[in-house]
């Protein structure tokens, strides 16, 4: 059995060397490090919210609101950035926090299954973004978007700057979750809440701040997708919820918490972003490819069920 479990958590890796190689057995130049570089930077953005997505998922809970976080953030930069520049970033990234806090206070204080409570929050949240955006795209400035966002959009060393943007928070993601009191204490509600409550963890706080911490990366996630795009929309971020959920757990973080966690994350969203250049290759329609994503999560699920600790979604 442990074999099989160490096993189990390269499965991910080998899967995504072998469909590299399916892939580029179609097109050699897909092969090349320059394309596997902007094959990254393409998916900078849904490795940023599934980073989020993974600490939800690693205490046994669940984020549906992820999508209209980011949607929301992207609208608050555009519309503050003409008249008060860099503060927008500060601004759109609370909007974030702020969402993850109410997502956090519905589940952890007034007990609420996660994904009723996210379910709501991000409701709210959309209805918010449509009012601020006047239901249409906000276009941002060519020049605020050089001055302001060339640290997510622009390249160093001849690096797409979404590269470096999603290794920093890699790096800070794992130190906070292997080398940190915080992540042990997620890790222990992950693993079963009634031992965390008796070692004394405080589950109600813990639960907040990952909810917290889920919103900020996501509102980062909209950041990065607004400078992208140029613009902020209140639908900027549609499709991408079931993604970085097939992200994570096809990385193997098991959807009942405790085991996984953000390295993980960075193979499933590589393997989610092979997968759909397959799919581009193949030449199947874009709203198709959520139903594969979907099939894919199932598989992800069953083929983990028997390595994962039991338990359920909170």
């Amino acid at each position: 059995m442990k074999q099989f479990g160490k096993l189990g958590g390269l499965i991910p890796w080998i899967a995504l060397v072998a469909l590299t190689l399916i892939v580029g057995a179609f097109d050699a130049a897909f092969l090349r490090p320059s394309t596997l570089i902007g094959l990254f930077a393409d998916s900078a953005t849904l490795f940023l919210m599934a980073v989020g997505m993974t600490a939800v998922i690693y205490i046994g809970s669940i984020d549906l609101s992820l999508q209209s976080i980011a949607a929301v953030s992207s609208v608050v930069l555009a519309v503050l950035l003409p008249d008060y520049g860099v503060f927008a970033i500060p601004a759109a990234l609370a909007a974030g926090l702020l969402s993850g806090f109410i997502s956090g206070f519905v589940h952890g204080i007034l007990r609420l299954p996660s994904f009723i409570a996210t379910l709501a929050v991000g409701g709210v949240v959309t209805t918010a973004a449509l009012y601020l955006s006047g239901q249409r795209s906000i276009q941002i400035d060519a020049q605020a978007r050089l001055d302001l966002l060339s640290w997510a959009i622009g390249t160093t060393f001849g690096i797409p700057n979404e590269v470096w943007v999603s290794l920093v928070v890699l790096v800070i993601a794992l130190v906070v979750e292997q080398c940190t009191p915080f992540g042990k204490a997620m890790k222990a509600v992950g693993c079963g809440e009634s031992a965390a409550r008796v070692a004394g963890i405080p589950i109600q706080r813990v639960k907040i701040a990952v909810f917290m911490v889920s919103g900020l990366f996501a509102s980062l996630s909209g950041v990065v997708l607004a400078g992208r795009l140029s613009s902020g929309s209140p639908i900027i971020a549609n499709e991408f919820l079931l993604p970085a959920i097939a992200a994570v757990v096809l990385g193997g973080t098991s959807l009942t918490g405790g085991s996984g966690g953000v390295l993980r994350t960075l193979v499933g969203t590589l393997l989610i972003a092979v997968v759909r250049t397959g799919m581009t290759f193949v030449g199947i329609d874009v709203l198709a490819q959520q139903i594969v994503f979907g099939i894919i999560l199932v598989a992800a699920v069953a083929l983990s069920a028997g390595r994962a600790p039991k338990g359920v979604m909170k």
